[in-house]
């Protein structure tokens, strides 16, 4: 992702070391952290604040009014009072959204077309993300209605909760996980794919990288594209563009990924016209 951030800087003429500057800061899903990080910014003067998830976003707009913020996130700006609204974004606030809480429901769509005789599925969120959570369960819940299933809600927020989680999921009888979209679990996309296969679990996240890594199915946007998409936003802000007048962009590529190796392992057979739906089938 970070590399992915370079790039974009690099299209609008930055490149780190030479004529820009990064100072990095991780909350290590720790959100509480980030208000105390901001600060710590605001009075380093930065130039610009590249916010890579929705808590970070809102914690860079309740800390400043004058420092352009960039950020790179799956909720709903407008619903999260991120921006007045997409095309004119207004204050100092824009960035690039994958919408991530509206592709949850059909990640769910995509996991039963897959299981259609599963009668129970589980959604895990991240509780560290109050507003997304509760947008994609909201929105999770409604599309399990519509399939007739059963939905359970699982919490993870640390690297012991992801396993935990994976321990005790056969408690639950239920035929697969949908992995919400949230930064948490983007940064934890192996641990996510090892986890799921360790328990025979079959899992659908979002990007790519989640079935790189051995997961089931990825179905979502690219989320480096998003990051590279920041990057040239974060080099428009830094050559004098104001963030009022940069509309937030938004994914305009759904993708679908599906690995057959964890298929064959978990003893699932795809159905081609899934399959062949694929953008991508990891042999």
């Amino acid at each position: 992702m970070v590399a992915a951030f370079r790039q974009g800087l690099q299209e609008s003429g930055y490149v780190e070391g030479q004529n820009v500057a990064i100072e990095y800061r991780w909350a290590e899903g720790q959100s509480d952290r980030l208000p105390v990080m901001v600060d710590d910014l605001i009075h380093r003067q930065v130039a610009v604040i590249a916010a890579t998830s929705t808590p970070a976003a809102l914690a860079a707009k309740a800390a400043t009014k004058t420092i352009p913020i960039v950020f790179e996130m799956g909720g709903d700006p407008i619903k999260l009072g991120l921006v007045a609204s997409l095309n004119r974004p207004g204050g100092n606030v824009t960035g690039v959204t994958n919408l991530t809480t509206g592709l949850v429901a059909k990640e769910m769509e995509v996991l039963h077309e897959l299981l259609p005789t599963a009668k129970t599925v589980a959604l895990l969120v991240n509780p560290a993300d109050p507003s997304n959570a509760e947008e994609q369960i909201r929105e999770t819940t409604s599309a399990a209605q519509m399939l007739g299933l059963e939905l359970h809600v699982l919490k993870a927020s640390t690297e012991e909760q992801l396993d935990a989680v994976f321990a005790n999921f056969g408690q639950l009888r239920a035929g697969g996980v949908v992995v919400g979209g949230e930064a948490f679990f983007r940064t934890h996309m192996g641990q996510l794919a090892a986890l799921a296969l360790r328990h025979a679990v079959p899992v659908i996240s979002n990007g790519r990288e989640f079935a790189a890594a051995g997961g089931l199915m990825s179905y979502g946007a690219s989320i480096p594209n998003s990051y590279r998409l920041a990057g040239v936003y974060t080099g428009r802000v830094l050559k004098g563009d104001k963030p009022a007048d940069l509309p937030v962009q938004q994914a305009t590529k759904i993708e679908l990924y599906i690995n057959l190796r964890t298929a064959r392992a978990l003893g699932i057979a795809v159905p081609l016209p899934l399959s062949g739906r694929a953008d991508e089938v990891i042999e």
